[in-house]
């Protein structure tokens, strides 16, 4: 695969890659203290969001296999059909209709946004990260173009971490002014019963004032990552020329139903293993990272710093994307998960027990973002491994790679969902108050729950099953020899 092939497919995770980051990092707190949803609203809209995300990848991933082939490809199409209407409803998913809608109202508005942009999504990634076995080229060409591709996603997740960090962080500061303001007119009230309603004009001016430029600041953000968008999937569609994958058997060929093929892949032992174990890792990961911003604004004091954090951290899974491909080719796959998820478990427990200190926090970002940076290769790298087995064992069933990835994708953003749903669930019983400018013990405890005890035992629980998982290096280089001499 030339190179310069495998930067453009590379290219192409951009999207992906920065608009699920930019959610995660933000719309949960855009949500609660910007448009100043309720807790349970917010909730049911994260999680039905993140639901019919996963259903609707499978979906497409049968859809994908029963697309015929056209002049520029068979996932091609896909590609460039979705783009368009992906960049259209993300941008609307930070559109505020009016400050006076009712809470069923943006409900509503929010949920419909963010069901129809993960549809157009779904349409764009499951053909997308299919394409890697359209490439051509053998096991370990396929292994660097998805290092290629998970180095160019880190970089760009830097860059959503500038534009989004930087909002929810100068967001903190301006929050933490009014809240200053507010503060010195009750003070003042408690001194002169009459209070000053200058004063208080001011703070609730000013309140409102930083709410609409939020709103302006967060659409604004939307917009360039719509731009990003756009010329990311033109670089992917001019950049990379798509080839038939090859069949060991091309001449026996079954096309099954799509709850046939469903449960062939489910019934798959190394598939089911594979995708098992990263779902309690993506679960624990998403648990830990989807809190980080209110965990570090409420419970560590260092919402002022979250963009230094988050920037430490996401460089960190950069540099570390190219070393763990390095180690993975000297020790196989199986181990680096291993080493790469066990870093994660020391690095949340210390930032629990010391979290005032930044240079404390700053250095457990790094072995977060190392841990992170596993999470992000080495799923990808070990799919088409599993892909191979089944086609060993099943030569007569053909074009069933986007319904590996896809299925996978349904498992980890389920996880997300379930994630994310339960955190925001959990902050509704402790008593979490939109737009409050401090919070009771009970809401910082929960944080703290939910930063480490919870990832750690759901990480611990995904290590096991790897344990259980069949094919490791040996065999994957089997399987590869097998493959081409068939």
């Amino acid at each position: 695969i030339p190179l310069i092939m495998k930067i453009c497919y590379a290219v192409g995770g951009v999207p992906h890659q920065v608009t699920s980051a930019a959610i995660g990092i933000s719309l949960q707190i855009f949500l609660l203290d910007v448009v100043q949803m309720k807790a349970s609203s917010v909730s049911l809209i994260l999680f039905l969001s993140r639901a019919w995300d996963a259903v609707t990848d499978p979906l497409v991933g049968y859809l994908v296999t029963r697309s015929t082939w056209t002049p520029i490809g068979k996932l091609t199409p896909w590609l460039v059909v979705s783009t368009p209407f992906g960049i259209l409803s993300y941008v609307l998913l930070w559109f505020v209709p009016a400050d006076s809608m009712s809470e069923a109202a943006c409900v509503l508005w929010f949920l419909t946004a963010a069901c129809l942009f993960e549809t157009f999504m779904s349409c764009y990634n499951v053909p997308y990260v299919s394409m890697s076995m359209s490439l051509g080229g053998h096991q370990r060409d396929r292994d660097s173009a998805t290092a290629c591709r998970m180095s160019v996603e880190m970089m760009a997740l830097l860059l959503v971490s500038v534009i989004q960090g930087k909002v929810v962080s100068v967001f903190n500061a301006e929050k933490q002014e009014a809240c200053e303001h507010l503060d010195q007119y009750f003070t003042y009230s408690f001194i002169r019963p009459l209070g000053s309603p200058l004063l208080l004009k001011t703070a609730k001016a000013l309140k409102k004032t930083t709410k609409t430029f939020y709103q302006k600041a967060f659409l604004t953000s939307a917009g360039v990552t719509g731009g990003l968008f756009l010329l990311s999937s033109l670089v992917l569609f001019f950049g990379v020329r798509e080839q038939s994958v090859r069949h060991v058997f091309p001449d026996a060929v079954e096309r099954p139903s799509c709850l046939s093929s469903l449960k062939m892949l489910m019934c798959h032992v190394p598939y089911q293993r594979l995708v098992l174990g990263f779902v309690f890792c993506v679960l624990a990961f998403q648990m830990s990272l989807g809190n980080f911003a209110l965990f570090c604004s409420h419970a560590a004091g260092l919402g002022a710093h979250f963009q230094l954090l988050l920037l430490v951290l996401l460089i960190s899974a950069s540099v570390a994307v190219p070393f763990w491909q390095f180690v993975l080719l000297r020790i196989g796959k199986k181990s680096t998960v291993f080493i790469g998820l066990s870093l994660f478990i020391p690095a949340v427990i210390t930032v629990t027990c010391v979290p005032s200190s930044l240079p404390v926090f700053l250095t457990m970002c790094i072995l977060m973002g190392f841990s992170v940076a596993t999470v992000f290769l080495l799923p990808w790298s070990m799919l088409p491994d599993v892909i191979d087995d089944f086609s060993l064992r099943h030569p007569s069933f053909k074009d069933l790679e986007p319904l590996f990835f896809s299925g996978y994708a349904f498992c980890n953003k389920l996880a997300g969902g379930l994630s994310v749903g339960l955190s925001t669930m959990m902050l509704q019983v402790v008593g979490y108050k939109a737009g409050a400018c401090n919070h009771g013990d009970e809401v910082v405890t929960a944080l703290f729950v939910l930063f480490s005890p919870v990832p750690v035992t759901l990480l611990l629980i995904g290590m096991g099953i790897f344990h259980t998982y069949p094919v490791n290096e040996r065999k994957g280089l089997e399987l590869e020899q097998q493959k081409y001499e068939a």
